[in-house]
């Protein structure tokens, strides 16, 4: 027997209920929601996972008097995969970087490479060094190295918060904009307005439901990543939970205010569509944003997608508690407000 809901949340307990319902009869809004992060999450996290045998960087030792013996010295190291090749055919596979460096086999080393390549310029150092180590060159200093495994420092760590966020995005704009504009395209909006419903009831209703659906999303991509990855997550549990709530609540209110007037289901997906896809490029979902130029860095800081992904590695890579991220929450939290308060004002029911 259902447990009967005070008569204050009466019509709000069932507005929300009727949410969740559509919600679990739709397969694909599931998928999106629960599995499209978890699949993502494997694919990259299995191709970018290293390992303790890193892929041999590929590279060539040219024709020439001296291409044996550079052969044998290049192939002590591990790390490099060493082909003998003439120059042309050297060429020819740089064209999709089927190699990354060639190296002459005359008397005078010659280095063959394409600078825009990542690893290239690693790459010509190290077998810069090799060679001129074969040919006698004495350090000056005694060196070692000591490997260290940080906690955080593995691309599956710096991607799981990635997608944290942009799934929080993704089902906060499209939970709430298309599903109202939906709703606004079928007549119901009206039919619900000239009902004794109150109107905050079924607006209040789906932000009660996306805290339902915030929380299960979370827990879900973390109890994936966790045993499967291996990721460790640092900081407060409070501080995630924080600015996971006020970044969904920011991007819900962005859904409302693109869904406000629109009648249109296509014209709200292309105006969520101009939101996000400039977030999910410019926010540091699956590289960091620094790699942008400087000048762009005053327009993507500010970003709500780069202040809840910056906010959420801190916390999960970096041990970062509620002080170390408040900024990022007042400000999504403010940001929340202000799109919420216009998009209520401007709201059509019609």
């Amino acid at each position: 027997m259902n447990p009967t809901p005070p008569r204050l949340l009466g019509p709000l307990w069932e507005l929300v209920l009727a949410r969740l319902r559509e919600f679990f009869r739709e397969p694909t809004a599931i998928f999106w929601t629960y599995g499209f992060p978890t699949v993502l999450a494997l694919a990259l996290g299995i191709a970018f996972s290293g390992g303790t045998d890193p892929k041999a960087i590929p590279i060539a030792v040219l024709d020439g008097p001296r291409q044996a013996a550079r052969v044998g010295t290049l192939r002590q190291d591990p790390g490099l995969s060493v082909v003998s090749l003439c120059e042309d055919e050297a060429r020819r596979r740089f064209e999709g970087a089927r190699i990354v460096l060639a190296v002459s086999g005359d008397d005078e080393a010659r280095y063959l490479f394409d600078p825009t390549h990542p690893e290239a310029d690693a790459t010509r150092r190290r077998v810069d060094d090799l060679l001129q180590r074969a040919a006698g060159r004495q350090d000056a200093i005694v060196t070692r190295s000591d490997l260290v495994q940080a906690p955080g420092s593995r691309y599956i760590d710096f991607l799981v918060p990635g997608l944290i966020g942009m799934n929080i995005m993704s089902s906060s704009m499209w939970g709430i904009g298309y599903a109202l504009v939906e709703a606004r395209k079928r007549k119901l909006l009206k039919r619900l307005a000239a009902t004794p419903m109150k109107r905050s009831h079924f607006l209040g209703s789906f932000l009660i439901a996306r805290m339902v659906f915030l929380a299960t999303e979370v827990a879900a991509i973390l109890a994936f990543a966790v045993p499967v990855f291996d990721v460790r997550f640092q900081g407060s549990i409070l501080a995630a939970a924080l600015l996971c709530v006020a970044g969904a609540m920011a991007f819900a209110g962005l859904g409302l205010l693109a869904s406000s007037r629109t009648t249109s289901t296509e014209t709200v997906s292309g105006l969520m569509n101009l939101i996000m896809l400039p977030m999910f490029v410019l926010s540091g979902v699956f590289f960091s944003a620094s790699h942008f130029p400087d000048w762009m860095q005053a327009f993507i800081r500010p970003l709500p997608l780069t202040m809840l992904n910056d906010g959420l590695r801190a916390v999960i890579n970096e041990g970062a508690g509620v002080g170390d991220v408040a900024l990022p929450i007042v400000a999504l939290a403010g940001g929340a407000l202000v799109t919420l308060a216009v998009g209520l004002r401007w709201f059509k029911w019609t």
